[in-house]
């Protein structure tokens, strides 16, 4: 052994045994940060929740959408845990340039997926190094998915990947080089099918040179493996690098176990663990936290969450309010709270009088100097306790130098839409951890928008966001020529009838949606099947209320329509409004009411394809019946509630593709990436005071496909764009288009001789 190879065992060694020391540290106080959180089941059906993570991790079924860098992800993700075995290579070629592993060193299997998998590492990371320059925010600014990511720890991570590459490739090229040289048996083409021509380079040089060459980049793989794994245990906060592991963690404890994305439903309120309603508020100790007032509020699962960023900006990439300028970026914000939470880590493990003698030095500093730790907890995690999580920030609310973590504007700019959970490949919950900051500023702060105390009166007082008489129910049943039953009255059990129509507050009073309501009442009669209303014994499901925050106001609407339905026996429930759908559906269950619940777009689909419904030509005629025609071309636009929390796309498309003359154009953004109306998370009734409109911006897309007719699925998504499209009339956009629910463009199908309603429909604004 050569003095070479004992200075490159001792560097070797002391780096390893210091980088796995760390680590290992670094590892435990991941468990000890995370369990500062709140607790929350998340290991029931641990086999199910396998097979998902399975599923998820070798089909990369997350991140197929962006199909290249998927590939690319792919062969880099897998050739970190085979080529482990390379690095023990690495170590044994330290003390002896041939070692090779026992049993399957030589094993051609064992070499060809090495030799695969190390080209590949290089390739595939070469691939993201390039993506990520294409992207990067220098060109393309906000619009950039990496726009605010930490590029020094993606250029650290790159580089690592590249060079642990690259001394893969090399070291079994020079192996093949010095096996010929030795006249090994094992030194043919078959055992280096992929670095055979690389270890050709090096034919010329002697055995002991190329043992000495081998010792060197040994130690050079050893040395970048070991100062990598030094780095991330030292920057815990290095997500980047540590959602390598702690996304297989992420997945397995995802809210659905069969692999579900944690949308539709909101994960009920809870204090404790347990979840909460508004009957026991009273049982409650005072300091119970309603929803996230500090960042310990998080259950451990939302702290996992933080720390599991990749930071790959898929969510910002197809965040509706980011795309219109506005302050909230789902990632930057889980970077300020991942941040935060290990920040104030140390204050939290902190004993109570080590806590308070640290608060009253650091009050004691003011802008003076500051040391390094104050009563044996880091000074900045005193500052971090003494910083709110919502609140006003200093700087840019997308990144606050200062003040609170996490910016009103930013909390409250979001529209629940979902986009971001869908798009996350480590299966972040955002709109979980969103809802549950808004619960605690709307029950514990009363720190919300002021349009929404408008809205929780009506919905309070009246029943309905609009705060209308509920006598006025049934105001769109007028002048039907046949008679609308009504559940409870003229049909005492629902079991005598196929569905409940449950109208919605929009359906019942916002004028554009009662066209909705009538067309789908019109069909159902059309098509014989009977059905029958609550009237105004239905009151608003709860759906802005429980996205605004205000949990309590929800259960309790929500319980009240559950006995109501049950009294009637409803079972089968047809609705017009996405969020009423997801409702009723998905979040009822969580108080006790268990219905089957479709979509109107869902059954009006089956009776066409069961023949109960027939589109027939296009009619020529035309009369003033304010039924829209069949158009020759139109575009879907998908409503988040419907689509991505439901999972909801075909039916629309193939009732549309049923009509005659109809051609369809979708917009670019559709089906899972569609961008949202504006009107969810209880926009629909909040001024749009920042940045440029929502609705804007999705009806510029529709406009641009040249379509005659916006289809929509849903009264919200109906009031913002055809706001939207008379705001770009007014600027000369073509006054022909128009928005028309889906289930009125069958009716005019089913019926001759209907001439299209009138675009420039006057609705009143929502009241606040």
């Amino acid at each position: 052994m050569d003095t070479l190879q004992v200075i490159a065992i001792v560097v070797a060694g002391l780096l390893t045994l210091a980088a796995v020391a760390l680590f290992v540290r670094t590892i435990a106080g991941f468990v000890t940060k995370f369990r500062l959180g709140q607790p929350e089941g998340r290991t029931d059906e641990p086999g199910t929740r396998t097979v998902t993570l399975v599923r998820e991790f070798l089909g990369h079924t997350r991140m197929a959408r962006k199909p290249v860098v998927a590939v690319a992800h792919w062969f880099v993700m897998v050739s970190f845990g085979l080529l482990v075995l390379t690095l023990v290579t690495a170590y044994g070629q330290l003390f002896d340039p041939e070692f090779a592993l026992p049993v399957i060193g030589h094993w051609p299997p064992y070499e060809w997926i090495a030799e695969l998998f190390g080209w590949a590492a290089v390739v595939g990371i070469l691939v993201l190094i390039v993506v990520r320059q294409l992207r990067h925010p220098r060109g393309e600014g906000r619009r950039s998915r990496f726009w605010g990511s930490t590029f020094w720890e993606a250029y650290f991570v790159e580089a690592v990947i590249l060079g642990v590459g690259v001394c893969i490739v090399l070291l079994r090229g020079m192996e093949y080089a010095l096996g010929r040289a030795e006249g090994e048996p094992w030194a043919t083409l078959a055992h280096f099918p992929l670095t055979g021509w690389v270890g050709s380079l090096f034919s010329g040089m002697s055995a002991a040179a190329l043992g000495t060459a081998i010792v060197v980049v040994a130690l050079v793989k050893i040395v970048i493996s070991m100062t990598w794994m030094l780095t991330v245990a030292l920057v815990p906060t290095m997500s980047i690098a540590w959602h390598r592991f702690l996304a297989f963690f992420n997945i397995w404890f995802k809210r659905h176990p069969d692999g579900r994305t944690s949308l539709a439903e909101l994960a009920p309120i809870s204090v404790g663990g347990e979840p909460v309603d508004f009957e026991a508020i009273e049982d409650l100790d005072e300091d119970a936290a309603l929803g996230a007032g500090k960042v310990e509020d998080f259950t451990w699962k939302g702290l996992l969450d933080f720390s599991t960023c990749t930071e790959c900006g898929r969510c910002q990439e197809q965040c509706p309010a980011w795309n219109t300028d506005k302050p909230l970026s789902p990632k930057m914000m889980v970077i300020n709270l991942r941040n935060h939470h290990h920040a104030k880590a140390p204050w939290l493990l902190a004993d109570e009088e080590h806590r308070e003698a640290a608060a009253t030095a650091f009050a004691e500093l003011g802008d003076g100097p500051r040391p390094d730790a104050l009563h044996g907890i880091p000074t900045s995690a005193v500052e971090a306790a003494q910083r709110e999580l919502v609140g006003a920030t200093e700087g840019d609310p997308t990144v606050p130098s200062g003040g609170a973590v996490i910016d009103p504007d930013v909390l409250w700019s979001c529209t629940t839409c979902g986009a971001c959970v869908e798009q996350c490949p480590v299966d972040i919950e955002h709109v979980d951890r969103i809802v549950d900051m808004r619960r605690y500023q709307t029950l514990i702060e009363s720190a919300f928008p002021t349009e929404l105390g408008g809205l929780f009166k009506n919905l309070e007082n009246k029943g309905n966001p609009w705060g209308m008489n509920a006598r006025l129910r049934m105001d769109w049943a007028k002048d039907l020529p046949f008679e609308v039953p009504m559940a409870g009255g003229d049909v005492e059990d629902m079991a005598e009838v196929d569905y409940l129509f449950w109208v919605g507050c929009a359906g019942a009073f916002e004028d554009r949606a009662k066209k909705t309501t009538r067309a789908v009442a019109e069909l159902l009669h059309t098509a014989g099947v009977s059905f029958a209303v609550l009237g105004d014994g239905e009151t608003c499901t709860g759906d802005p209320a429980r996205r605004a925050g205000n949990e309590f106001l929800f259960q309790m609407l929500a319980m009240q329509n559950v006995e109501v339905l049950k009294e009637v026996n409803a079972t089968k429930i047809v609705v017009t409004c996405a969020h009423c759908f997801n409702t009723i559906k998905n979040e009822y269950p969580q108080v006790g009411g268990q219905f089957e619940v479709v979509h109107h777009t869902q059954l009006l689909n089956k009776l066409v394809r069961e023949k109960r419904l027939t589109p027939v030509h296009r009619p020529d005629a035309a009369d003033t019946s304010g039924v829209a025609s069949t158009a020759s071309t139109v575009t879907y636009h998908d409503p988040c509630y419907l689509g991505r929390h439901n999972q909801v796309y075909a039916p629309p498309r193939e009732l549309l593709g049923a009509l005659p003359g109809v051609e369809m154009r979708e917009m670019p953004r559709h089906g899972e990436k569609s961008f949202c109306c504006g009107a969810g998370g209880a926009r629909m009734w909040m001024e749009e005071k920042l940045g440029t409109r929502i609705n804007l911006n999705r009806t510029e897309e529709a406009l641009a496909t040249g379509a005659d007719r916006i289809a929509i699925g849903c009264p919200f998504c109906r009031v913002m764009l055809s706001d939207g499209l008379t705001e770009k009339q007014s600027q000369g956009a073509r006054e022909e288009v128009e928005v028309v629910d889906v289930a009125q463009m069958l009716l005019a199908a089913v019926r001759r001789g209907q001439e299209p309603e009138a675009a420039e429909e006057e609705t009143p604004e929502p009241v606040a």
